[in-house]
């Protein structure tokens, strides 16, 4: 899957938490995603823990944290 398509996962609603970016409009955070990955879990204990994500989801947070304002690429 391209990264354009991947980031069609990525959902933000002023109405949703806050504004933050979410998967697929359900109320998990990229920012969370991120984080437990960053904390050593591993896509496949995320994947466990939340029955719903499929591991396209989890590209895409990486493919969203990579695509910063910053990122020249963008």
């Amino acid at each position: 899957m391209n990264e354009t398509k991947l980031l069609e996962r990525i959902t933000i609603n002023p109405k949703v938490f806050g504004g933050k970016p979410i998967i697929r409009g359900r109320r998990l955070a990229v920012e969370h995603i991120l984080a437990m990955l960053a904390a050593g879990d591993t896509p496949e204990m995320l994947l466990k823990g939340y029955p719903w994500l499929e591991a396209e989801d989890i590209q895409a947070c990486l493919v969203y944290a990579r695509r910063s304002p910053a990122d020249p690429q963008n």
